[in-house]
């Protein structure tokens, strides 16, 4: 776990008011972060299936652009969030290779939205997620992953290159904090909302 995750958060028990739990998922490409930021946020230890990566995953796996990785989801991450006395907000990551994508109608199926994580330096590999929501009709805000000392288009370009509607949430963060984190799922919580008061 990150050093800067509060020691406290690992044993945050689930409070006995909680009548209300909201699922979300976080998707995006290989190694761009998913796997960090449930861990940043959760106030419980997340669960994680990170396996170590080898020589055999090399021929199917692209980290060309991610050499510093040595670990890989297999299956998904999970973390939660208490919003209040009665809710619970559940966090599912979801597999960034290919080879796992079958897992992701799963991971979605009775979640509210989903954070879309993107990598400036790999935006194609944003779109296969972004199509999948899209088909599934299922509302979501894209969180770019600011990278330490590297140039980065500003959010207007990434948006662009996307190809998204200006109705679509976006914004910085660092997967690594808990506070940008926490700014994530606050833009998604908001963005629900504003879909759920609008007129159909």
């Amino acid at each position: 776990m990150d050093s800067r995750t509060s020691e406290a958060a690992v044993r945050t028990p689930l409070r006995g008011t909680a009548t209300d739990a909201l699922k979300i998922v976080v998707v995006g490409g290989f190694g761009v972060g998913k796997t960090t930021l449930v861990g940043a946020v959760s106030e419980i230890r997340p669960l994680s299936t990170e396996e170590i990566m080898t020589q055999a995953g090399a021929k199917v796996d692209d980290i060309g652009k991610v050499r510093s990785k040595s670990t890989t989801t297999v299956a998904f991450d999970f973390g939660r969030i208490t919003i209040n006395a009665e809710t619970v907000l559940y966090l599912f990551g979801a597999p960034g290779q290919e080879r796992f994508w079958f897992l992701w109608d799963q991971l979605f199926a009775g979640s509210l939205g989903a954070v879309v994580m993107v990598d400036t330096r790999r935006l194609e590999d944003s779109w296969y997620a972004i199509d999948r929501l899209e088909h599934h009709g299922m509302p979501f805000v894209v969180a770019v992953n600011r990278f330490d000392g590297m140039r980065q288009p500003g959010l207007e370009q990434v948006r662009e290159a996307l190809n998204l509607p200006g109705d679509i949430p976006m914004v910085d963060c660092d997967a690594r904090l808990r506070a940008s984190g926490k700014l994530v799922l606050i833009t998604l919580v908001r963005h629900l909302t504003r879909l759920s008061e609008t007129p159909k």
